[in-house]
Formats: C-alpha cells, structure tokens, sequence
C-alpha cells in the first residue's frame, strides 16, 4: 500500500471516530439540539461517503487479458514456417495503457517446451518477480497457464514485450507496450490525431530451433535473410489524412541488426525514447538499434498520394531492405521510387546522430515534475563497472563472455535463491567488475550493489561489431559515446546536462558507452546483450539490488501464485 493511501485510511479512520463522538455527545442533548444533530449526523455521513467514494475512483484503473501462446503456420517470406503465435495473431496484440495502469496477463503455454514473456523497459516497480526472465522467474511449463501482475507505475513512452526464453524471440511472440500520459499531464507537444505502432524485426527462413542448434553447435548467425515490418516483408499501410500529424511509435524488436527509419518526402520529430520525452530536433532518418524504441511525430503536408515507410539494416553486408506505405486519405497514386537513400555502414554517422537525442529538461513526462529536476550530473558516483564483451572459445565451442565470465542459467531462479536463502545458486564474488586478461569460462555472474546506489557503468566493445546492452528494472542515463578504450580521462567529455534516459544502448564496434544509474529499484535485475544470440551464449549478468530490510515500500514478497523449480521448494 503507497503512502497516500495510508494517509488517506488515517484519515477516513480518524473522521468516523470524530463522527461517532459528534453522535455521542449529540444524543445527550437530543430533546434541545435535535434539528443541529441531524444536521451534523448528515454532513458526517455525507463527508465519510464522498471519502469513501474517493477511495474507490481513486484506485488505478485494471486491465485484464487472456493470451494463449501456440505454434502456428505462416508464410513470412517465400514459404510456410512455424512461428508463435498469441492468441493467433502474429505479432502479438499491443497492450494499451495509461501511467499507473495495473496489467493483468494470463497465458497458457501451448508449446512443448517451458516460455516466459519479458516486458522490455517496463521497470516492475517493487515486482521484479514479473520480470519475465529465468534469473526471476521459473518458466511456465507446457499446458498450464501462469498470470503476470505488476503496474505500469510512473511510466510513459514506447516500449514493446517479447518471449525471454530460448531463442523463441526469433520466432515471434512479441508485440508493442504503449503507455499514455494521463489526462493531468501535458505533454510537451500538440496531441496527434491518431498513433501508429511499427514493430520492425529482422526475420530468418530457419526456424528458432534451428537457430539455437546451430549456436549450441558454436556456429555464429549469418545475417537474416529479410526485415519485416509488423510481422510482413511488404504490406503494412498506414493511412492518415493531408495536413495532420500522426505519431508513429518504432520498436525494433529484432534478435541481432540495427535499422535505419526514414519515411519518403516527410520528416521525423523526435519526442519520445523509451520512456524520455526528447528535445524535438527533426530527422531525414533515425537509427534505432536491437531492443530500443523511439516516438516520432510526422505531420502529413506533402501531395495527396502514397510513400513508401523504409526500414533497411545497419553495418550488414548485404544490406536488407524492407518498405511499407504511408497512404493519404483518398489517395490513387502508388508510392514511386527511388527510395528514400539512407547511410549504410558509416559508423561515426550514427554515433553523431545518437549525440543530438537530449533529454527535455522542462516536459514531464508521468509526473507533473519536469524531466530536468532530477540532476543527475550533480550526484557523487558511488560505484564504477566496467563491462567488456568478448567472443571466445570454451570447451571447443563459441561462448559470449562478459569480464571473463560466460553467464549460465542456474536451475533454480536467482531471485527465489536470494529471497529464500539458498545456497550454493549463485555467489557476489563470481566475477570481476572490470576487464579481465584471462581465458573466459562458464559461470552464474551477479554483481551486489545497495539500493539507492549511483552508479556509473562503462561498456567497453572491443570487437567489430555493433552491441546493444539493456538493464531491467529502471532506466539509464546515456552520458557518453566514443571510439577505442575508456580511460578516466573521457568523463571530461560526458553530457552531464541532459543525456537522454532510456533502458537499452548501442555500443559502437572498437568503441565505448558510459552510462549513470541511480538504483533505486529493489530486486535482481538482468543487464544483457539486446542482440539474443549473444545473450543465449552468455553475453548476460544480473546486478543485485538490495538492503537488509524487507518492506512493501521497495520491494513485494513472492506473489501467491509464483511458480518454484530447481532448489526452490517454495515457502
């Protein structure tokens, strides 16, 4: 229970009290004051009803939905291949909220193997048990059915869901999660006449299992074979009317490539990342990377007609490029070409654009206090963590380690382990929090930190690929992007003013990103690769937030209907 209500049960309690002894003292004086006590019995019972009533609207509205997750047949290219399916839609259908929101989900799982859904960007505020990843949760089994609970609290933006398990992602299951501000709220910009949500993936022929037999092999991915854009590798329309402006909400909710967002003869206003209402520079075209999502406003004034909707790969070769229509309300004339020309493989064009995202410091964003407030360039860094990536061999096979350690799902959940003290699941002492020279090997990585701690954390790429890092359970400052090795020396250079806040981040190849975390969030948080085959063989660890208090206030017990597995028995 928040505070507020515990305020307002005081409240109400004390009121009554106050009423009953009005009530009292007025019945001994019931033959002289009989028309002043009715007056005052009314007033009370009038006041203690409207409190009442209060208490009620007051609660956060409830959202229920059923899912069934099954396998499905489904030509997404050139021939019929099974994908997942929710509810028999492909992709999944879009959850729709408001700030503070309470999400119930129930799902059955109808595959033959265990599944869990993760909810990519939503902070799980005090509920790390609906995370949605094995580090938190026992999977569901095949055909039985498990409910998720938790709150969209003091949340808005563009996020999106997506199956945590195996690499079920690569064969759908996923789907957007968009939260509105509430009514109270202003938003830092006129309000669109109508919102589109494109989930932009990239696609293989080969099934997920397929993939995870090659990878168990060590085999790295080859490139994907297409982009798809809302489960289709053409087809998606989206129709708006001439001299109106639409939001478009992007998630890319793809396994491994960075794409390129443009839409032929319009603009892109940046106003939202994940969550971040941004300063509203325009764009000819936006890269959003493996797990991230962005808001854009675009405002329909060009000839009544169609364009084409581009989305193509990043630092691929070949580059793969996929089209959808933007269409003007009685439009005949098909989209022409050429398309719309974007950057290929110029690494330092990226980073410069990704240097001009900035936070809005005078918007709100859920709360009516501006994004600025908090001023996180003035906080004491309590801790640094330097996290580098590093592709090696392990017993004969490819292996993704981070500082040295491969990361390994332990048979029992981490945060059921630390709830119920069981030993011997994971140890704070697992890994080292900086680089290390030493051969990689297999292991459960945890790193302990207190709640409230400030943190920086350095990301250190030194391959030649492009890498995405997402944290659970909150939201990230991006205070600075640059080439080759992190040295002390590059705070100089980091945007201590309005770096933009956001849950997932790219790091560019043989280059480095810093980041400041206040962790103010209680519970076992995964810090992953967003590029999954990475993440499936190992490119993961968890960071504990903690304190030796147990309280509602920072952190919920194990839900009634938490599932156990492993070493964990229960209570």
């Amino acid at each position: 229970m928040a505070a507020g209500d515990l305020s307002r049960n005081t409240y109400v309690s004390e009121l009554r009290m106050s009423c009953g002894r009005v009530y009292i003292w007025k019945l001994r004086n019931i033959l002289a004051q009989k028309m002043r006590q009715a007056s005052v019995l009314y007033f009370c019972v009038g006041i203690l009803a409207l409190l009442s009533d209060t208490s009620v609207r007051a609660e956060d509205p409830y959202r229920y939905y059923t899912w069934t997750v099954t396998y499905g047949t489904r030509t997404v290219l050139d021939k019929p291949q099974t994908v997942i399916l929710i509810n028999g839609q492909f992709p999944g259908p879009n959850i729709e909220c408001v700030t503070n929101d309470n999400i119930i989900v129930n799902v059955t799982n109808k595959l033959n193997e265990p599944f869990l859904i993760t909810w990519n960007g939503i902070k799980q505020r005090r509920t790390v048990w609906q995370d949605g990843v094995l580090g938190t949760n026992c999977p569901i089994p095949p055909g039985t059915s498990w409910t998720y609970k938790f709150q969209a609290k003091d949340q808005i933006g563009t996020y999106n869901y997506f199956p945590s398990t195996t690499m079920h992602r690569a064969a759908g299951g996923f789907g957007g999660f968009n939260i509105a501000s509430r009514s109270v709220i202003a938003i830092p910009y006129p309000i669109p006449v109508a919102e589109f949500t494109l989930l932009v993936s990239d696609w293989y022929k080969a099934g997920h299992q397929a993939l995870e037999q090659d990878l168990d092999k060590g085999k790295t991915l080859p490139v994907p074979d297409a982009l798809l854009i809302n489960g289709l590798a053409k087809g998606s329309s989206f129709t708006g009317e001439k001299g109106k402006t639409y939001k478009f909400r992007i998630s890319n909710v793809g396994i491994s490539t960075s794409i390129n967002f443009r839409i032929q003869g319009h603009t892109l206003t940046l106003v939202e990342v994940e969550g971040a209402h941004t300063i509203q520079e325009k764009y000819e075209s936006l890269d959003v990377h493996a797990g991230q999502s962005v808001a854009v406003l675009v405002k329909l004034q060009s000839a009544v007609k169609d364009y084409y909707i581009v989305a193509s790969s990043r630092f691929t070769k070949p580059i793969l490029t996929t089209t959808a229509i933007l269409r003007y309300a009685g439009s005949d004339t098909p989209p022409s070409l050429p398309l719309p020309i974007a950057p290929t493989y110029h690494v330092h064009w990226s980073m410069k654009q990704a240097r001009t995202i900035r936070l809005n410091l005078t918007a709100n964003a859920a709360r009516p206090n501006p994004q600025g407030s908090f001023h996180y360039g003035t906080i004491k860094v309590e801790k640094t963590f330097i996290f580098a990536n590093t592709a090696e061999k392990i017993n004969g096979k490819l292996r993704y380690a981070v500082n040295g350690r491969s990361y390994v799902d332990p048979s029992t959940p981490l945060k059921l382990a630390d709830w119920y003290n069981i030993p011997g699941v994971f140890s704070l002492d697992s890994m080292k929090t900086t680089p290390v020279n030493t051969p990689a090997v297999l292991g459960t990585s945890v790193v302990g930190t207190e709640l409230h701690d400030f943190v920086e954390i350095v990301f250190q790429n030194n391959e030649n690929t492009i890498q995405s890092w997402h944290l659970s359970g909150t939201s990230f400052y991006v205070v600075g992007y640059g080439d080759n090795v992190w040295n002390s020396t590059m705070r100089k250079r980091y945007n201590l003013l309005d770096a933009v806040s956001r849950h997932t981040v790219q790091v560019y190849p043989t280059a480095w990103t810093a980041i400041y975390v206040s962790l103010d969030n209680k519970g076992m948080w995964n810090l992953r690769s967003a590029i999954w085959p990475r993440r499936y063989l190992g490119q993961q660890l968890y960071i504990r937030v903690w304190n030796d208090e147990r309280s509602l206030y920072t952190e919920s017990a194990p839900p009634p209907n938490a599932l156990f597995c492993g070493l964990a028995k229960g209570p």
